[in-house]
């Protein structure tokens, strides 16, 4: 099983980035998926989930500005982050929900700044 995160990079304050995870070896459809981050010297965290159902959950922090999406057909999640802020800044994983410990990935980095 493998779960590979894209998408990160430098982005000014307000802007949008858009963050792929790609499956192999498990069908995203039928798992409880996650997007999570963890920012320097904080713990790792839950931002947005959606269930093998469909629904979606955020967290407070990121409510109205991410939104986490799945494509069956690619076996992809997505997460559309929005009017990032500099404490957005963190590496993003993509994980099961609960997570897997052995499937963290290395993650994507987001650097938000002027």
């Amino acid at each position: 099983v493998q779960l590979q995160a894209s998408g990160g990079g430098l982005v000014q304050p307000g802007g949008s980035l858009r963050f792929s995870c790609a499956a192999s070896g498990i069908v995203l459809g039928i798992m409880d998926m996650g997007w999570y981050r963890q920012a320097p010297g904080n713990q790792r965290e839950l931002v947005a989930s959606i269930s093998r159902g469909g629904g979606t959950n955020v967290a407070d922090s990121v409510e109205g500005r991410f939104h986490i999406s799945r494509d069956s057909g690619k076996n992809t999640i997505y997460l559309q982050m929005n009017f990032l802020r500099p404490e957005d800044t963190a590496v993003y994983y993509c994980n099961m929900v609960p997570p897997s410990p052995n499937h963290w990935g290395q993650g994507t980095q987001v650097t938000v700044s002027s």
